[in-house]
């Protein structure tokens, strides 16, 4: 019997239902929308956390790793290339440099431009409700992202993706007429507008370096669907939060919380139950007293009406001390989980432009509020992205074939030294030489024109039209030495007449 792609996907599910379960129950807690349950439509009604601060944390905690992660206007990888091949491609470092930074620049603006960001920060509260979510870069450059609940993945014994299973819902009036005609020969059609189900199979061939990729509607191959990946360029990315050893699917951080999440609601509904409550005013009256009801309501305020004071009495609750214990300890649980999702971190100045330390000191609050984030999302979701990129743009040719050698690196998170630092280090060399050695040393040894293009590239700057090259600086000093001999015999007649 032929093994389809929909077999082979609720074979993989049992082992991924394990995972659904705790990321709803998480979700629950946090944005319940963010993994629905099951058999879920416009029509579902999701029950609402008694508390805000899940939400509160899961999107403040996305933008921030978001931020860190993907850091504005400045390239969060870096295009090297090692010694030995500098040496055989016989280029100056500086203006390597410079080439390297003008692919980070045509890079970047690929990944700007296809309005990845949005795509990325629901992929962020997926990661941290749910600990898994699946990124898949279309062919017009544009970024979709997979639920927990809309694929499956196998992984091997080192962690690295054996294969993926995505499923995609559509109607039946928008396949191609060849996949209907096709279906129809095999006796299974639908009406127009019936749903259906479409699965991308995915799947790791080490023997041939490649990725295998097709896709089954009902058992029926997809006509044209087949195709190949290179190991290293695959659009199909498949995050992990919280990656266990020998587990295909990661945890996420709000699994970690969840004793403290599942408390402040419960304590938070108790409050506001009681409350609630509380805030009923009902009066008894005694019925043997002498105290008339309808003379006492019919009194206008500030009135006099015959009674006893000890006939009327009101409804009290008289849990103050009780809801007190609770209130207390729920914000001493609501301060812990601030502490966690960095809520009361001020690492971001309120300004339309953030520096790079601050970019680094917020990389390093996250690092230590998450334990290790960098070390999984920058080989699994940096890494893979900025391959697939370059390989997509190499095929258009907007980007030419890198030489060997040459390959990017992550430079965001706790490892990163970044190109503000090499910009650091540059002015700390030229300032020490010159405190040192004096200035005219300095301009005999220190190569200006290599130090500028160098600081260019470290503030990721295009020198074209900026930095003069060396054979028009030559031009303008022998031009300038020309018009001063000129100007010298002009002043000096003498030397004229000799």
């Amino acid at each position: 019997m032929q093994v389809t792609l929909k077999s082979r996907y609720e074979k993989l599910s049992t082992d991924r239902n394990v995972y659904l379960d705790r990321a709803r129950l998480s979700a629950a807690l946090t944005l319940p929308t963010l993994i629905p349950q099951e058999g879920h439509n416009q029509n579902t009604t999701y029950d609402t956390p008694w508390q805000s601060i899940g939400s509160r944390g899961v999107n403040n905690l996305a933008s921030k790793i978001l931020l860190a992660l993907f850091p504005p206007s400045n390239p969060f990888f870096r295009m090297g290339i090692d010694e030995a091949e500098l040496a055989k491609l016989g280029a100056k470092k500086a203006d390597a440099e410079k080439q390297l930074a003008m692919f980070e620049r045509i890079i970047m603006a690929d990944i700007e431009d296809s309005k990845t960001r949005a795509s990325l920060n629901q992929a962020a509260k997926h990661l941290i409700a749910a600990g898994n979510a699946l990124l898949f870069n279309t062919p017009d450059g544009e970024v979709r992202m997979y639920a927990l609940s809309r694929y499956v993945v196998k992984r091997d014994a080192e962690g690295n993706v054996f294969e993926i299973i995505a499923v995609d819902n559509t109607v039946w009036g928008a396949l191609s007429a060849e996949f209907q005609a096709a279906a129809v020969a095999a006796g299974k059609n639908h009406e127009r507008d019936d749903d259906v189900s479409i699965y991308t199979g995915i799947f790791r061939d080490a023997q041939n370096g490649q990725w295998n990729v097709y896709q089954e509607i009902e058992g029926i191959a997809v006509p044209g669907s087949n195709g190949t990946y290179p190991l290293d360029a695959s659009p199909w990315i498949p995050l992990r939060m919280i990656a266990i050893d020998g587990e295909s699917y990661g945890r996420g951080y709000v699994e970690e919380l969840y004793g403290d999440l599942n408390t402040v609601d419960a304590l938070s509904q108790a409050i506001t139950e009681a409350s609630a409550a509380g805030a009923l005013v009902k009066f008894l009256v005694n019925p043997n007293g002498v105290t008339d009801i309808d003379d006492l309501t019919d009194t206008p305020n500030g009135g006099f009406a015959e009674g006893l004071s000890d006939d009327v009495s009101v409804v009290q609750v008289n849990k103050s001390g009780d809801l007190g214990v609770a209130l207390q300890a729920m914000q001493s649980i609501e301060a812990r989980l601030s502490q966690a999702f960095l809520l009361h971190s001020s690492v971001q100045r309120n300004a339309e432009r953030v520096t790079a330390e601050e970019i680094r000191f917020m990389a390093s609050e996250l690092e230590d509020a998450l334990g290790g984030i960098y070390s999984v999302l920058s080989q699994e979701l940096q890494l893979p992205l900025v391959q697939y990129r370059i390989a997509r743009l190499t095929a258009m040719k907007k980007l030419p074939p890198l030489p060997e050698g040459i390959k990017p690196s992550i430079i965001t998170g706790l490892e990163a030294l970044g190109r503000s630092q090499e910009l650091q280090r540059l002015r700390m060399f030229i300032s020490d030489a010159g405190q040192t050695f004096g200035p005219e040393v300095l301009s005999q040894y220190v190569n200006v024109s290599d130090y500028l293009k160098r600081s260019a590239a470290a503030l990721n700057l295009p020198t074209e039209g900026l930095v003069r090259a060396e054979e028009e600086v030559q031009q303008r000093q022998q031009q300038e030495a020309q018009m001063q001999a000129a100007q010298a015999n002009a002043t000096n007649p003498q030397m004229q007449g000799e």
